[in-house]
């Protein structure tokens, strides 16, 4: 048996949702619009405004007795959420870049402290990343600074050797190794 809702209560639900068809957002005179439950009649939906839902013919036809809780997203709402992630993706990857910007810079630092110039050869940069990524930079960069005034009449090498001994000594002290 088909029970028939009020003018007077679709009415009320036409005016809540601002006469839009909340599934699509059409308006008339475009769309000739009804009112949906939102939990179908056939399995026990009330008539209560609470229940109801502005939809347009196509949409209301469309949806049939499918619980407004699945039906799917809308095209633009599915649009939007995607660009929004898109939008989030790009900044996660922006600040990454910029962290990974800074240890470089980082890097590239700790070695100008250490030898004056901003070269290096024999894997140091690849030590000197190391370092950094087991100890605070102001340690590192004080190890480089501290070699560098100690050793600065030997070679390279060896002041690199102290150096590195410096990092490992702090790394010891603090259990990390």
């Amino acid at each position: 048996m088909s029970r028939s809702l009020s003018k007077r209560t679709r009415f009320a639900v036409f005016k809540r949702d601002l006469f839009k068809c909340q599934y699509c957002g059409a308006t008339p005179p475009d769309v000739v619009l009804e009112v949906d439950h939102i939990e179908p009649r056939s399995e026990g939906g009330s008539d209560d405004e609470g229940n109801l839902v502005t939809a347009c013919f196509d949409c209301n036809r469309g949806k049939a007795n499918i619980r407004l809780s699945v039906v799917p997203e809308s095209l633009a709402d599915r649009a939007a959420r995607i660009a929004e992630a898109e939008e989030q993706l790009a900044e996660y990857r922006a600040i990454m870049r910029a962290i990974e910007d800074r240890k470089e810079e980082d890097i590239w630092e700790v070695i100008e402290a250490l030898y004056g110039v901003t070269e290096t050869t024999n894997g140091r940069y690849a030590s000197v990343k190391r370092f950094l990524e087991r100890l605070p930079f102001h340690v590192v960069i004080e190890a480089a600074r501290t070699a560098s005034a100690n050793m600065s009449f030997y070679g390279l090498e060896r002041k690199f050797r102290y150096f590195c001994g410096i990092c490992w000594n702090h790394l010891k002290d603090e259990g990390g190794e």
